[in-house]
């Protein structure tokens, strides 16, 4: 199992509260961008199902669809299959199946898929080349690969840094990993990955994804999300008074700095050859 699958194993809870609601509405982009072929779909592959995020409402937008869900973490599919059962009628559920696997090696015979659909995750996988090829073979003739993922982008988001200053104080050490290190560097980059795996009518569109944050929403974020280890690590009081200190930071931001801004990108292409 790679570090991210085990990361998002421990963390599935989190992100579904915290980090979800922040990628859902590109995901729902996403779905509204591929809408006329997914009408004429009947089998779609979510690759990076995470909590359902694309494949429940996609199911709920489409009912001639079904939709196969895989991911690295098992901890993500059990958390999408819960959230599923929840929020699915009787049919959709049944259209809806989920299995561990990884995007570079999916476990499914040539041309098993009319549509392939992919929210925020071909940043993570270790090499995006061959996830690609991957995705294409598993692709029929025709069918479609759409997904939306973070372009590259080193602006800094004020909470981070009352964060990260933070950390500074109490004698903590950052983390010196690069987790964007996978983002896409643009949009014609993008584009050239899919035809360089062998998809044809490619698009690649840049955009943006904001979203505003509250003191409380930031705080569940990080604690509960995203440094969730970290914390988990402190002492009871050491924890109580960073929270205290954080908290008071973040209060004293302008509530436009509050709101996430990044750019992210839209691409699809087809497989149109045998």
């Amino acid at each position: 199992m790679t570090d991210q699958a085990e990361r998002y194993d421990r963390m599935a809870a989190g992100y579904e509260r915290w980090w979800a609601p922040v990628l859902a509405p590109s995901a729902v982009a996403l779905l509204e961008r591929i809408d006329p072929v997914a009408r004429a779909a009947g089998d779609v592959l979510d690759v990076g199902v995470g909590t359902g995020n694309l494949a429940i409402p996609a199911i709920q937008r489409w009912p001639s669809i079904r939709v196969t869900g895989i991911d690295a973490s098992g901890e993500m599919v059990q958390a999408a299959e819960l959230l599923a059962d929840e929020r699915l009628d009787r049919n959709g559920r049944a259209r809806l199946t989920t299995r561990v696997a990884f995007a570079a090696e999916l476990p499914f015979a040539d041309a098993s898929y009319d549509l392939a659909i992919s929210s925020f995750v071909l940043q993570l996988v270790p090499n995006r080349a061959r996830a690609l090829r991957e995705i294409r073979r598993v692709l029929r003739p025709g069918g479609t690969l759409a997904y939306v993922t973070w372009l590259t982008d080193r602006s800094a988001f004020a909470p981070d840094r009352v964060f990260d200053t933070l950390l500074d104080e109490f004698g903590f050490d950052e983390d010196a990993g690069d987790s964007r290190c996978g983002d896409v560097p643009s949009a014609e980059r993008g584009a050239g990955e899919l035809r360089a795996a062998g998809f044809r009518d490619v698009s690649a569109e840049s955009g943006m994804l904001k979203f505003a944050f509250t003191v409380d929403g930031y705080l569940g974020f990080m604690t509960e999300f995203d440094e969730q280890s970290l914390f988990e690590e402190m002492r009871r009081d050491e924890r109580r008074r960073f929270l205290a200190r954080l908290r008071e930071r973040l209060m004293a931001l302008d509530p436009s700095e509050l709101v996430f801004r990044a750019p992210i990108l839209y691409a699809q292409g087809r497989r149109s050859d045998g």
